[in-house]
């Protein structure tokens, strides 16, 4: 039987399906803020988790003293029952477990209650239209954003409008996105950015610090070398249920794809083989692959390459301009992926 490939799938997502698959992704099925483990060494994540926990409370509380109701919240009554903030924003680098906090918040919070990254919500917007995704989104007590992305001017104002209808309707929103490495203890670096994009929204947001280095790679060994191409074939022969792409080809494919498909292209897969790896050749194609590695990594999805190492998957170039701190995000998590695959071997 011949290898399953990346590029013979075409997935789809209806409109209906965009809202019921709002949720935490597998890796974060079962965290709760009990398996967030605190650097002892870093205060702040003690904090936050009490703050996360707070928050989700304060949310509990509203949803006891008064059952959602779509129309009075439309008109500012659910904002009434609970005068403190209606959001709450982790602020802090890659790998310090704001996505564990984030998901925890969610799980802990009543129903009705969505999230997905910043794409997912973009995406959501452009197939239902505007209009519509406020309408069904307003049912929710709590709608959970992961990767808030401070790049993109158009979608932001996009996202920050949502907010601002939604806030009013009553409904509370958490937030995540990345504080670049560099600046962690300069000031609330990505919380600046985040707080001046959303202007009118911005005093609806508390701020929440989580610091430290990254998780991933606390003590580890750095990501194992690519293997031969026949040490990939043997990997392939010894997965039932894992894919093999050439790496270019699997760029060509994803560039035909929306960003918010790629988590339902890798659903399913034991382990994902690339043959070829190289850098990536342009900023559009690197911005694709950081997407493809988040997807793999909510997944929990082992990926074994061979070609050039994962660390070289974006130049020297790219990792100095502004998108720096996605770029040094997918490296940690495909790292991390491709240490898994060693212990699945």
């Amino acid at each position: 039987m011949s290898a399953a490939h990346l590029t013979d799938r075409h997935p789809e997502i209806g409109a209906d399906e965009l809202i019921t698959a709002l949720v935490p992704p597998p890796r974060f099925d079962r965290v709760r803020f009990s398996t967030y483990v605190p650097n002892p060494d870093e205060p702040s994540q003690a904090g936050a988790v009490t703050a996360c926990a707070a928050f989700s409370g304060r949310i509990n509380a509203v949803a006891d003293r008064k059952p959602k109701s779509r129309l009075r919240a439309l008109f500012g009554g659910g904002q009434a029952a609970d005068p403190g903030p209606m959001g709450l924003y982790l602020d802090g680098g890659f790998g310090v477990g704001k996505t564990h906090l984030l998901a925890s918040t969610w799980h802990e919070a009543p129903s009705p209650k969505a999230y997905g990254t910043f794409v997912e919500l973009t995406h959501l917007v452009g197939a239902l239209g505007f209009a519509e995704a406020v309408r069904r989104l307003s049912e929710h007590r709590l709608l959970a954003i992961d990767e808030f992305e401070l790049d993109d001017p158009g979608d932001t104002m996009l996202v920050t409008r949502l907010l601002r209808e939604l806030t009013t309707a009553g409904v509370y929103v958490a937030a995540t996105s990345n504080t670049l490495p560099d600046k962690l203890g300069e000031g609330r670096f990505a919380a600046e950015d985040f707080l001046r994009e959303i202007q009118s929204l911005s005093q609806r947001f508390t701020v929440v610090r989580v610091d430290g280095p990254d998780y991933r790679h606390r003590g580890l060994p750095d990501a194992p070398p690519p293997v031969t191409e026949a040490g990939l074939d043997a990997s392939v022969a010894a997965h039932p249920g894992s894919t093999v792409d050439d790496f270019d080809a699997l760029c060509e494919h994803l560039a035909r794809l929306h960003p918010s498909r790629y988590g339902r292209l890798v659903d399913g897969i034991e382990v994902v083989h690339l043959r070829g790896v190289r850098s990536a050749p342009d900023q559009n194609v690197a911005l694709r692959l950081v997407a493809f590695a988040d997807r793999l990594y909510d997944r929990a999805i082992p990926v074994v390459v061979s070609g050039q190492s994962l660390s070289t998957l974006f130049t020297e170039e790219m990792l100095l301009g502004g998108y720096r701190k996605k770029y040094l995000r997918a490296v940690s998590r495909l790292t991390a992926l491709a240490r898994d695959a060693v212990t699945v071997s």
